[in-house]
């Protein structure tokens, strides 16, 4: 019987897909992967330039693939994705994956580095004048000289790219994951592609009607108040504000080593991204706690991971999606990303565009099914944004994960289950791990909790457990005070 099952279900399977440039993969993937370009153009209201869009597809195991793969992008603007591809494919194992880059980043071609912009940014942590505007036009010159337009590397190009990677894979309909910027980037897929989506999962949704730049300060007050360490955050800033701390740290476009000089605010900013990260969040009440009280210490694995952040994106393509679709920028800001993207789109002065028409209604049965997750304590998606968006979509369901941050299905087994359960059956699906809260300020941790604690940066204070369970906001369950 169950042999008969599975020839029935491979005769509703399409074959595995085609890539007529199939190359190398960037990366090491695993078996049953091919990578390719797509070719479109580098702008569809002006043909004549073409660029290449890379693309990673992994085929699932023939016994038990089934027909709508999933396809996924990452966020940033300009972060990379088929790094993922093996990640994805545990979590689908029935499915094929579709990893897909946006056009510019890392392993598309032409790829939009501005490492003019990247050394602005550091000379700021150097204490050096450095002017941000001049480098950006700097970089913007260099790129037009390589033959790049800017005009071309949007929220609505980079979603056609995707919509014209399923017309060349083949496949009759997909699944689409987003997380963070990808969220809108999905949405605008599932806009012009209604025919081509079985369901839509949106983690870190980053709705258009929300402002980047204008919430950016409100979102991290809002999570450090969250975590219980909202006045001694500010006690912290003040402090390194009025008395500088000087960080040894590596300059990561040179390799070399350097004093950073960190005021109250440069903290602020680094702490608005380390705080993404459920290991950081983990740890972040006795670490503000410590660096309120004088321990600058404690600064020197923040100052690294400045380095990181500043070497994964590609911040020409950032910067052209950010000065074309998130243009709107607050009168004052004590955040330097903020002030720096604020003075490249400035110096840029590209066209603003118009956002693209609602998801809802945008299928005559409606929407397809659509699942929103957030983490409780994202400093830059929260679900006081998130959830709402997600409120606003017929059929949609919100899930908020306890004690996570950005880009949740990282760092959340439960989000991952969550996720799964969802894609397998998008009508009639149920939550598979139940609900519950961890304090940030007094988890009390149960010997599980104690197996699955995060692991925190060395040299820094080590506290608390986090939880990873969703709440639906279809679901009456309960929260708890315990690490599940």
């Amino acid at each position: 019987m169950i042999i008969r099952v599975l020839l029935a279900l491979s005769l509703l399977v399409p074959p595995p897909a085609r890539h007529a440039t199939d190359t190398t993969c960037p990366v090491p993937m695993p078996e049953r992967t091919t990578c390719g370009y797509l070719e479109v153009p580098e702008r569809r209201d002006a043909p004549g330039t073409t660029i290449k869009v890379g693309y990673a597809v992994h085929t699932a195991d023939a016994s038990v693939r089934r027909p709508d793969p999933i396809v996924y992008m990452s966020g940033g603007p300009a972060s990379s994705s088929i790094q993922l591809t093996g990640f994805l494919a545990q979590m689908f194992p029935d499915r094929d994956i579709v990893t897909v880059e946006q056009r510019g980043s890392r392993f598309s071609q032409p790829r939009l580095g501005c490492p003019e912009t990247v050394k602005a940014m550091l000379d700021r942590l150097r204490g050096v004048t450095s002017d941000a505007g001049a480098a950006a036009v700097a970089c913007r010159e260099r790129l037009r000289q390589q033959g790049a337009d800017l005009l071309g590397y949007n929220t609505r190009e980079i979603a056609a790219d995707v919509v014209a990677l399923r017309g060349k894979l083949g496949y009759p309909s997909w699944n689409l994951f987003g997380v963070s910027y990808s969220t809108r980037v999905m949405v605008d897929v599932a806009t012009a592609d209604p025919q081509g989506v079985r369901a839509i999962v949106l983690d870190s949704f980053l709705p258009e009607a929300v402002s980047w730049y204008g919430d950016a300060d409100r979102n991290l007050a809002g999570t450090v108040a969250a975590l219980g360490v909202g006045d001694r955050f500010e006690r912290m800033v003040r402090r390194l504000n009025e008395h500088p701390a000087l960080v040894p740290t590596t300059d990561p476009l040179l390799g070399t080593r350097f004093t950073a000089r960190l005021t109250g605010n440069d903290v602020a900013t680094i702490m608005a991204e380390a705080l993404h990260d459920a290991s950081v969040l983990a740890v972040a009440p006795a670490l503000i706690d410590a660096l309120a009280d004088g321990h600058d210490e404690l600064l020197r694995p923040l100052a690294d991971a400045v380095g990181d952040g500043l070497t994964s994106h590609e911040f020409g393509l950032y910067h052209a999606v950010q000065c074309q679709d998130e243009a709107i920028f607050p009168g004052t800001s004590r955040l330097f990303t903020v002030n720096t993207d604020k003075a490249v789109c400035a110096a840029w002065k590209l066209p603003v565009t118009q956002p693209t028409k609602d998801l809802r209604g945008s299928t005559p049965a409606g929407t397809p099914p659509v699942l929103v997750i957030g983490g409780q304590f994202d400093p830059t998606t929260p679900p006081r944004t998130a959830g709402l968006a997600a409120a606003k979509l017929p059929g949609a369901t919100f899930a908020e994960f306890s004690g996570m941050g950005h880009a949740v299905f990282l760092a959340s087994a439960c989000a991952r289950r969550t996720i799964a359960a969802f894609v397998a059956l998008p009508s009639g699906w149920a939550p598979p791990c139940p609900s519950a809260a961890a304090p940030p300020r007094s988890a009390s941790c149960t010997s599980r909790a104690r197996r699955t604690r995060s692991r925190s940066p060395r040299g820094w204070p080590r506290r608390g457990c986090c939880s990873s369970s969703p709440r639906s906001s279809s679901s009456s369950a309960g929260r708890s005070g315990a690490c599940p």
